[in-house]
Protein backbone atom coordinates (compact mmCIF):
# COMPACT_ATOMS: atom_id res chain seq x y z
CA UNK A 1 0.00 0.00 0.00
CA UNK A 2 1.18 3.54 -1.03
CA UNK A 3 2.34 5.20 2.68
CA UNK A 4 0.39 8.53 2.20
CA UNK A 5 -2.88 6.40 1.50
CA UNK A 6 -1.57 3.96 4.61
CA UNK A 7 -1.34 7.32 6.72
CA UNK A 8 -4.03 8.79 5.95
CA UNK A 9 -6.83 5.78 5.46
CA UNK A 10 -8.49 6.53 8.69
CA UNK A 11 -9.36 10.13 7.43
CA UNK A 12 -10.24 8.80 3.67
CA UNK A 13 -12.80 5.77 5.02
CA UNK A 14 -14.36 8.31 7.43
CA UNK A 15 -15.07 11.06 4.75
CA UNK A 16 -18.54 10.03 3.36
CA UNK A 17 -19.24 10.50 7.37
CA UNK A 18 -17.65 13.31 8.22
CA UNK A 19 -19.25 14.82 5.39
CA UNK A 20 -22.78 13.74 6.11
CA UNK A 21 -22.10 15.59 9.75
CA UNK A 22 -20.56 18.15 8.31
CA UNK A 23 -23.92 19.07 6.21
CA UNK A 24 -26.05 18.12 8.95
CA UNK A 25 -24.26 20.50 10.82
CA UNK A 26 -23.87 23.36 8.37
CA UNK A 27 -28.10 22.50 7.55
CA UNK A 28 -29.32 22.40 10.80
CA UNK A 29 -31.04 24.89 12.22
CA UNK A 30 -32.50 26.45 8.84
CA UNK A 31 -32.38 30.52 10.74
CA UNK A 32 -31.31 32.62 11.78
CA UNK A 33 -28.36 32.31 9.08
CA UNK A 34 -25.90 35.55 8.97
CA UNK A 35 -22.39 36.03 7.93
CA UNK A 36 -21.38 35.60 11.69
CA UNK A 37 -23.05 31.95 11.83
CA UNK A 38 -21.31 31.07 8.51
CA UNK A 39 -18.33 32.20 9.56
CA UNK A 40 -18.90 30.51 12.59
CA UNK A 41 -20.14 27.07 11.09
CA UNK A 42 -17.15 26.82 8.23
CA UNK A 43 -14.20 27.55 11.48
CA UNK A 44 -16.02 25.10 13.49
CA UNK A 45 -16.10 22.46 10.58
CA UNK A 46 -12.62 23.49 9.65
CA UNK A 47 -11.07 23.11 12.55
CA UNK A 48 -12.69 20.24 13.90
CA UNK A 49 -11.26 18.21 10.44
CA UNK A 50 -8.01 19.19 10.93
CA UNK A 51 -8.07 18.25 14.65
CA UNK A 52 -9.44 14.49 13.67
CA UNK A 53 -6.59 14.79 10.95
CA UNK A 54 -3.81 15.47 13.19
CA UNK A 55 -5.26 13.00 16.21
CA UNK A 56 -4.97 10.74 12.82
CA UNK A 57 -1.22 11.34 12.30
CA UNK A 58 -0.48 11.47 16.18
CA UNK A 59 -1.53 8.08 17.09
CA UNK A 60 -0.33 6.44 13.92
CA UNK A 61 3.31 7.50 14.92
CA UNK A 62 2.59 6.80 18.78
CA UNK A 63 1.00 3.14 18.44
CA UNK A 64 2.71 0.18 19.90
CA UNK A 65 4.65 -0.58 16.93
CA UNK A 66 4.32 -4.75 17.88
CA UNK A 67 0.59 -4.65 17.65
CA UNK A 68 0.56 -5.39 14.09
CA UNK A 69 -0.03 -2.38 11.78
CA UNK A 70 -4.36 -3.03 11.43
CA UNK A 71 -4.46 -1.50 15.38
CA UNK A 72 -2.33 1.46 14.10
CA UNK A 73 -5.41 1.93 11.89
CA UNK A 74 -7.93 1.11 14.41
CA UNK A 75 -6.14 3.75 17.34
CA UNK A 76 -5.93 6.12 14.08
CA UNK A 77 -9.67 6.00 13.36
CA UNK A 78 -10.55 5.57 16.97
CA UNK A 79 -9.46 9.17 17.32
CA UNK A 80 -9.79 10.59 14.56
CA UNK A 81 -13.62 10.22 14.87
CA UNK A 82 -13.49 10.80 18.79
CA UNK A 83 -11.74 14.39 17.86
CA UNK A 84 -14.05 15.35 15.44
CA UNK A 85 -17.59 14.46 17.25
CA UNK A 86 -16.33 15.60 20.54
CA UNK A 87 -15.31 19.29 18.88
CA UNK A 88 -18.68 18.89 16.55
CA UNK A 89 -20.71 18.58 19.83
CA UNK A 90 -18.86 21.57 21.79
CA UNK A 91 -19.65 23.55 18.24
CA UNK A 92 -23.38 22.75 18.84
CA UNK A 93 -23.67 23.11 21.66
CA UNK A 94 -21.94 26.40 21.56
CA UNK A 95 -23.88 27.34 18.55
CA UNK A 96 -27.15 26.32 20.31
CA UNK A 97 -26.55 28.87 23.58
CA UNK A 98 -25.16 31.76 21.17
CA UNK A 99 -28.33 31.43 19.21
CA UNK A 100 -30.51 31.29 21.82
CA UNK A 101 -29.39 34.08 24.00
CA UNK A 102 -29.53 35.79 20.44
CA UNK A 103 -33.37 36.57 20.05
CA UNK A 104 -33.33 37.76 23.72
CA UNK A 105 -30.94 40.52 23.07
CA UNK A 106 -32.79 41.39 19.73
CA UNK A 107 -36.26 41.14 21.56
CA UNK A 108 -34.90 43.41 24.12
CA UNK A 109 -33.06 45.88 22.11
CA UNK A 110 -36.42 46.18 20.19
CA UNK A 111 -38.37 47.17 23.27
CA UNK A 112 -36.27 50.16 23.96
CA UNK A 113 -37.13 51.69 21.13
CA UNK A 114 -40.41 53.91 21.15
CA UNK A 115 -41.49 52.21 17.93
CA UNK A 116 -44.68 50.66 18.06
CA UNK A 117 -45.09 46.79 17.34
CA UNK A 118 -47.97 46.06 15.06
CA UNK A 119 -51.20 43.99 16.75
CA UNK A 120 -49.66 45.29 19.96
CA UNK A 121 -52.52 47.26 22.07
CA UNK A 122 -51.07 49.96 24.40
CA UNK A 123 -52.82 50.81 27.72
Amino acid sequence: MNPQVELNLALILFVPWFSILAWLFWAYPRQPRGALRTVYDSASLIVSTLVAGWGMHWSMYNADPHAGAIWKQVLATSVAYGLFLGLMTVAIVLRWRWLRARPATALQSSEDHSRPIPGKVES
